[in-house]
């Protein structure tokens, strides 16, 4: 059987599991607390709550999609070990989601009735600058979303295109479809528990093709050989060869990209949804061993191919952003081949359902759209969710651009707006609203700018000024805030 095939059946498969995913979390969603953070919110109906392992492999999965199995493995294999840098900032994010900042709030959604990080963000101030924040966070996550949503549906129509010879519409197409049905069916249910399952076939791919590509370079005595000599000595040099400040640049600017983990309503979502503290260390501890896995696995199989690069039998095609599905298919049997090819498509799954509702939590939910029964805002959140998945195939279709800058622009961006204010209500931190508001604006304000500046300046004022403007702001506000207010 050839891989062609088997990724045909596997991806028919796969997409039939999904979808009775959606029909049975259909079941579980009566109200909006339901669809959109698991019932965990106030008249929530589905349940009280992601249990551990969902939680904790479904943020996993969420935070790491197309961008690491694609981008962060063509970066390892074009940059060398610079590119390492990301993972101390990756694993910083989760620590200080789960444990730093998941203390409060799972606790503050549980007792107040929480649907999104919005509600979290703006829980301690009064009616009007609830209702201005409250728009503004909305239209900075549509914003960013629809980017990231997009990315994200480039990766399954790369991979799609690469494998079966479809054109990017049709792949784009079919995996945008089945995507949202499941969606629109189960919600957050139906998204964490598929996140779930394509966290384990992610793992499952990441522990195959590393190993399979080692194996054919002759192991790492041979693959350390071959790395000496195929690739330049800046290669090896933890900041790719810059020299002083510049050096410090390079490393701060990928260790920072951690930050944006603070500020994902997607991933903090997750969070707010474990349906105990004792669930939600124990979630914490799964997320850090799964990606653990992961990205030991990806660096393994960069340097592996990096090191084989002069005695391939084919070619990686520039930037790496295919080399995983290329590895697969040239070091995997068929069989495992369109297994692994698969997981590719559900590594892009794993974020864009979740993408979908939290932009669609945000037109619905956070703008104050009103709505005149529980049943008209559930029917509203869906609609909005379609909405947002018609703009972001428009954008994929017609404005192409590579998947690591595009995520990393929608990633920073909210993670600047939104990460000093949760980071600084969740250690207790009483500020106006006046300050949140300018806190949030400023931060995205100063990383958007800085995204399309070159440079490692720009880098750093992206990643760290952006977030030391913000948290200045705020802890002047909190220096400043008038006695008994709660505004």
């Amino acid at each position: 059987m050839s891989s062609q095939v088997v990724v045909i059946v596997t991806l028919v498969f796969y997409k039939l599991v999904l979808l009775g995913i959606g029909v049975w979390a259909s079941r579980r969603v009566a109200s909006e607390s339901d669809f959109f953070i698991a019932g965990k919110g106030e008249g929530g109906s589905g349940g009280d709550g992601l249990g551990p392992w969902v939680a904790g492999l479904s943020y996993a999965a969420s935070t790491s999609s197309a961008w690491v199995l694609l981008g962060f493995t063509g970066l390892v294999f074009t940059k060398g070990f610079v590119a390492l840098w990301l993972i101390p900032g990756i694993f910083s994010g989760y620590i200080l989601t789960w444990l730093v900042m998941g203390p409060r709030l799972n606790a503050e959604t549980a007792a107040r009735g929480h649907i999104t990080i919005v509600d979290f963000i703006t829980g301690d101030l009064d009616g009007r600058w609830k209702r201005i924040i409250g728009i503004v966070c909305a239209l900075m996550i549509l914003f960013c979303f629809v980017f990231y949503i997009s990315s994200q549906f480039q990766a399954a129509g790369n991979a799609l295109t690469s494998v079966l010879g479809i054109n990017t519409t049709e792949a784009v197409l079919i995996g945008a479809t089945v995507i949202v049905i499941y969606c629109l069916l189960g919600g957050f249910w139906a998204a964490s528990v598929t996140d779930t399952l394509q966290a384990g076939v992610m793992m499952l791919a990441c522990i195959l093709v590393p190993v399979a590509a080692l194996l054919a370079g002759g192991g790492f005595g041979q693959i350390q050989s071959g790395l000496q000599d195929a690739v330049p000595a800046n290669y090896f040099s933890f900041t790719g060869g810059a020299l002083g400040m510049a050096g410090i640049g390079a490393a701060m600017g990928l260790m920072g990209t951690g930050l944006g983990a603070l500020g994902q309503p997607q991933l903090l979502n997750r969070i707010m949804a474990v349906k105990s503290q004792k669930a939600r260390v124990q979630g914490a501890l799964i997320t850090i061993g799964w990606g653990s896995i992961i990205y030991l696995g990806l660096t393994v199989l960069a340097l592996s191919v990096r090191a084989l690069s002069a005695d391939l039998s084919w070619q990686v095609t520039p930037g790496g952003e295919s080399l995983f599905f290329e590895a697969a298919e040239n070091f995997l049997p068929p069989v495992l081949a369109g297994i692994v090819i698969a997981a590719v498509l559900s590594a892009v799954m794993s974020t864009v359902d979740s993408l979908l509702l939290a932009a669609a939590s945000a037109v619905s939910h956070d703008m104050g759209v009103p709505h005149k029964s529980p049943k008209s805002a559930l029917m509203l959140g869906r609609l909005s969710m379609i909405g947002v998945a018609v703009l972001a195939v428009i954008m994929t279709l017609y404005l192409p651009k590579d998947i690591f800058s595009r995520v990393l622009f929608a990633w920073v961006a909210l993670g600047a707006a939104f990460g000093p204010t949760v980071l600084t209500r969740c250690l207790g931190w009483r500020v106006p609203g006046a300050y949140v508001l300018a806190a949030i604006v400023v931060g995205f304000a100063i990383a958007v700018k800085a995204s399309a500046m070159p440079g490692y300046p720009a880098d750093m004022m992206e990643k760290w000024g952006s977030w030391l403007v913000g948290l200045s702001i705020l802890f002047v506000g909190k220096m400043h805030r008038p006695a008994k207010t709660n505004t």
